[in-house]
């Protein structure tokens, strides 16, 4: 009669299973890590494309801010002697080319409308999260909000525009204040020249009114204009595009 002996398997001491314990946590921790280090590089990557096309927005809106200083300082200081012209003189002593050339800034409107479409983009996807920069994000936020104030003031300040080119229309022959405007871009805007200006000034064009009531009326609807506020606002919001370019630059090293 044959004696069958059970065999027995020698038993893993602990330690073994420590090790494959140590290699599977090992294994999920890396591909861990990898895949934090994946989405780390691809936030990143899309992070340094919103950068550039938001430095390209930017600059195209530094160099319309530039352009709307330029022009917002000369309406300011026309409008301003304008208002101190009529304050300080008997309104028949002035030459009425002054009248012309000066008044016609009450009417002046420049609007700025920003290129943020990425700004945009990354405000409504929550996209700024992948600027990590505290200061960076800071920064952009105030630009955003003084870009909202300019608007707020625009509309006003449209419709407050509105009304002075009604008012202007009794008071200055449009064939005339055709003329004067033309002055304004030739030797103003596009090439500056004091002496065309001042030729003008003392020309004498006939107004369609010299009615106290109607003149008051066009001086009160000027000083009421945001020209030096609406100044003061596009040069801020320059300033915070330039810092904002200078930053996204040099967090994302680009050119």
């Amino acid at each position: 009669m044959e004696v069958h002996h059970h065999s027995h398997t020698a038993r893993k001491k602990w330690t073994h299973y420590f090790w494959e314990f140590l290699m599977l946590f090992l294994a999920v921790f890396c591909g861990f890590l990898a895949e934090y280090q994946l989405e780390h590089t691809i936030e990143h990557q899309r992070a340094k494309v919103y950068a550039k096309g938001m430095v390209e927005n930017l600059e195209s809106d530094t160099t319309e801010l530039k352009e709307i200083i330029i022009r917002g300082e000369f309406a300011k200081n026309y409008l301003d002697s304008f208002l101190t012209l009529i304050t300080a003189k008997d309104f028949n002593q002035i030459p009425t080319g002054k009248l012309y050339f000066y008044g016609l800034w009450g009417g002046y409107l420049r609007g700025f409308e920003p290129n943020d479409a990425t700004f945009q983009q990354m405000k409504n996807s929550g996209s700024i999260r992948y600027f990590k920069n505290r200061e960076l994000e800071q920064t952009i936020g105030k630009y955003d909000q003084i870009l909202r104030s300019m608007r707020r003031l625009q509309d006003f300040d449209q419709f407050i525009q509105l009304e002075i080119r009604k008012v202007r229309a009794k008071i200055f022959d449009f064939h005339f204040n055709d003329q004067a405007n033309r002055v304004v871009q030739q030797h103003v805007y596009r090439n500056f020249n004091q002496e065309a200006i001042d030729s003008f000034m003392l020309t004498n064009p006939p107004l369609l009114t010299q009615d106290k009531i109607v003149i008051n009326e066009y001086a009160e609807l000027c000083r009421s204009r945001s020209l030096r506020q609406q100044l003061n606002n596009s040069i801020q919001a320059l300033n915070l595009a330039k810092e904002i370019i200078v930053m996204l630059k040099e967090e994302f090293h680009l050119k």
